[in-house]
């Protein structure tokens, strides 16, 4: 239970499965949509072209999802959304296999041993009460892990500890991680001196700063597509920044983030529903008519 090797000791040859022709059945079976996989890789030109890193976009989108059908409580969104994330873990698979690195068996066998060596409390001698109690022994076992991480040489620094997530999400764990350690402001006004210091960074790199006259001018396409990785840094480095205000707000800037969504989704659906009663569809409308209506939207949000 405690064998904290790595899964490539293992002496057995790493071979992908074997494509089945023919159109394949839904029989619910593991091992029949592994062959179904191996087939779409043999056969078609997208998921040939797929790489561990092309589907990285892809595996963070599927748990959105997931996450938006169990709070929708529909079984059978809920169903799709679980095989879409299931299909993301049997994608790489697949692709790991191919390189003769590890496969769907491996994956498996290193998950059965996790859950049994992070439950002492359920397969051993230990009594942990309630559920603090649990949190913490998990997190001593976390610790052994890295430490075993280290001695493979993946050196474990602070940071590394952060939960993994969204951006926003990793951004306000490092902040409060960095925070511990006396990295921080003492309040929020040393947040916001450094998301206008961000801004104005954004706004040099984006100003055309040749002229004064041309002062507040956005620079040309090209001028901007020529710099356009400075320009992410500097977007990156605001957003950042405006996490951190959040986090000092004591505020959650994805929740935050998600509820502007959800509210710019319903403004827009305002949007299209009145186009729509008065017989328009939105492809026909402007800016100018829909900017009216935005504002319409608003005062109808105030008033319910």
């Amino acid at each position: 239970m405690n064998n904290l090797n790595s899964i490539n000791e293992h002496q057995r040859e790493i071979l992908p499965p074997t494509p089945v022709q023919g159109t394949p059945k839904a029989t619910g079976q593991l091992a029949d949509l592994l062959t179904l996989m191996a087939r779409l890789r043999a056969d078609c030109p997208w998921d040939q072209e797929q790489s561990n890193h092309s589907l990285i976009p892809y595996a963070i989108e599927e748990a959105y999802e997931l996450a938006e059908a169990v709070q929708s409580d529909d079984d059978e969104d809920i169903k799709g959304e679980l095989g879409d994330v299931l299909l993301q873990v049997i994608f790489h698979c697949q692709l790991y296999a191919e390189q003769g690195r590890f496969d769907i068996a491996d994956v498996i066998t290193t998950l059965q041993q996790k859950l049994v060596r992070r439950h002492p409390h359920v397969f051993e001698a230990e009594n942990l009460q309630d559920e603090a109690a649990v949190k913490g022994r998990w997190d001593e076992i976390k610790k052994e892990e890295n430490k075993a991480r280290a001695l493979r040489g993946k050196p474990k620094r602070r940071l590394d500890n952060t939960k993994a997530g969204s951006a926003l999400m990793q951004a306000q764990e490092v902040q409060k991680q960095a925070s511990k350690l006396g990295f921080d402001w003492d309040g929020v006004s040393g947040a916001l001196e450094k998301l206008e210091e961000e801004v104005n960074e954004l706004k040099a790199e984006l100003l055309d700063t040749s002229d004064i006259a041309k002062s507040n001018i956005i620079k040309s396409k090209d001028e901007i597509k020529a710099n356009i990785n400075d320009i992410e840094k500097e977007l990156g480095d605001c957003l950042f920044a405006l996490v951190n205000v959040a986090r000092k707000l004591h505020l959650d800037a994805e929740a935050a983030a998600l509820t502007c969504v959800h509210k710019f989704k319903s403004r827009f659906g305002y949007i299209e529903a009145q186009l729509e009663a008065a017989g328009k569809h939105i492809e026909d409308s402007n800016i100018t008519e829909m900017e009216v209506l935005w504002e319409a939207a608003k005062q109808h949000e105030r008033a319910q």
